[in-house]
C-alpha cells in the first residue's frame, strides 16, 4: 500500500476517535478534556489527510502520461506503414519514409498550484514524419509529413485568454523520435515537465532496438 493510502487510513482512524471523544458524555472537567483531545485528534487527522493528498499528487507529478502509440510495418526499404493512435482517437494509417519516425507537439505546462490541482501538461500534436538517419540523404530524399492538428486549437485559446493567468507556466515545442523497425510498437508519453518521451511498448520492440544498435 502506498504511503498516501496509509496516511489516509491513519487519518480516518484518528478522525473517528476524535469524534467519539467529542461526543462521549462525561460529567465534570473530564468533558472538556475529552473535547480538547478530540479536537487535537481531528486536526491531526485533517493534516494527515492533506499530507496524503499532496504525496499522492507529487507521485502523480513524477509519472509519465501515455499520449500516443505508433506501430510499424515495413513495406519496402525505407518505406513503412505506421498505425498511429493519439489518446482515445481512432487509429490512423500513414505512410512514412526514411529510417526513423518523429512525432512533434506543442506543450503548455502549468505552475505548481495548477499541477497540484490536477492539471496535466496540455499538448497538441502537430505532425508525424519520417526522417533519414543520414543528414545528407535528408536533404535530397523524398519526405513524408502528416498534419495532426485538430480544428479546435487550445494553444491559440491559451495565447488569448490564459497568458496573464498565474497557472500557465511555460510553453514550447517538443519532439520524440526512434527508428522505424518492422513489427515495432512504441508508446509516446508526456512527462511531468511537458516533454515527449518515446519508449518501446513491449519486449519484442526492445529486442528489435537492441538488434538495431539503439
Amino acid at each position: 500500500m502506498a504511503i498516501s493510502a496509509w496516511l489516509w487510513v491513519v487519518a480516518a482512524v484518528l478522525f473517528l476517535v476524535g469524534l467519539v471523544a467529542w461526543t462521549r458524555k462525561v460529567r465534570g472537567g473530564g468533558k472538556w478534556l475529552l473535547r480538547g483531545v478530540g479536537t487535537v485528534l481531528v486536526l491531526v487527522a485533517l493534516g494527515l489527510a492533506g499530507l496524503g493528498g499532496l504525496l499522492r499528487q507529487y507521485a502523480w507529478l513524477l509519472e509519465d502520461v501515455p499520449a500516443a502509440t505508433i506501430s510499424l510495418r515495413q513495406l519496402a526499404p525505407q518505406r513503412y506503414e505506421a498505425t498511429l493512435v493519439l489518446g482515445d482517437q481512432a487509429p490512423r494509417t500513414l505512410e512514412l519514409l526514411g529510417d526513423e519516425w518523429q512525432l512533434d507537439a506543442r506543450v503548455i505546462r502549468w505552475t505548481l498550484p495548477g499541477q497540484l490541482a490536477g492539471l496535466p501538461p496540455v499538448h497538441r500534436f502537430e505532425r508525424v514524419s519520417g526522417r533519414y538517419g543520414d543528414p545528407k540523404q535528408e536533404l535530397t530524399a523524398e519526405r513524408s509529413v502528416h498534419d495532426l492538428r485538430g480544428e479546435w486549437d487550445f494553444w491559440e485559446f491559451r495565447e488569448r485568454w490564459l497568458a496573464n493567468l498565474p497557472i500557465a507556466d511555460a510553453r514550447w515545442g517538443s519532439a520524440a523520435y526512434l527508428p522505424m523497425l518492422d513489427g515495432a510498437t512504441y508508446q509516446v508519453y508526456v512527462n511531468p515537465r511537458g516533454g515527449l518521451v518515446a519508449k518501446p511498448a513491449d519486449p519484442a520492440t526492445e529486442a528489435l532496438l537492441d538488434q538495431a544498435g539503439w
